[in-house]
């Protein structure tokens, strides 16, 4: 399992406060703020990890957060929690993702995510989790998740989800 090829000029580097966060814009107003004016504090106090995916011009053309999280045993469907202890179980967060206005269409969001997915799979070699968990803004963002294989969690309109056993497969070319 490599790291995602990403177009010549482009590379994916830690958030750092260098990067130029208040310019990114994508189109979302949640999105553009929390780049802006959250993410490197939550990244500073280790409740989340943001890459950045730098353009050659420097300016941050997409970026994703990954963060840690528990799911109550009873908010996960049947067929995910079978066989699984009745309590709180552990999940990876894809918090955020963003693909700057000037950059869309490139096909940077798809592998955006196969990156964020493949570092939420080698974090499960360490730290294991049973699912990824993703909160869709809206109905487009909740179609382009569900193209991955995500599925809704009963009870929540725009909580995704993302088996590890899915997650694993894809990963493994199975």
């Amino acid at each position: 399992m490599n790291a995602v090829r990403f177009p010549d000029g482009y590379r994916l580097e830690s958030l750092r406060k260098s990067h130029p966060r208040s310019v990114f814009r994508c189109g979302q107003a949640q999105v553009d703020d929390w780049l802006a004016t959250k993410a490197l504090q939550n990244q500073d106090k280790r409740l989340s990890a943001t890459k950045a995916l730098i353009a050659a011009a420097g300016d941050i053309a997409g970026f994703y957060t990954l963060a840690t999280a528990q799911i109550d045993f009873s908010d996960l469907p049947p067929e995910l929690c079978r066989h699984l202890p009745r309590r709180d179980l552990p999940v990876a967060v894809l918090a955020w993702l963003g693909v700057d206005a000037g950059h869309q269409g490139l096909g940077l969001g798809h592998r955006l995510l196969a990156q964020a997915l493949v570092d939420c799979h080698l974090a499960s070699r360490i730290f294991p989790v049973v699912a990824v968990i993703h909160d869709c803004i809206d109905e487009p963002a909740k179609a382009f998740y569900r193209r991955w294989d995500f599925r809704e969690l009963p009870g929540y309109r725009q909580r995704l989800y993302l088996s590890w056993k899915q997650l694993d497969a894809m990963l493994q070319g199975h």
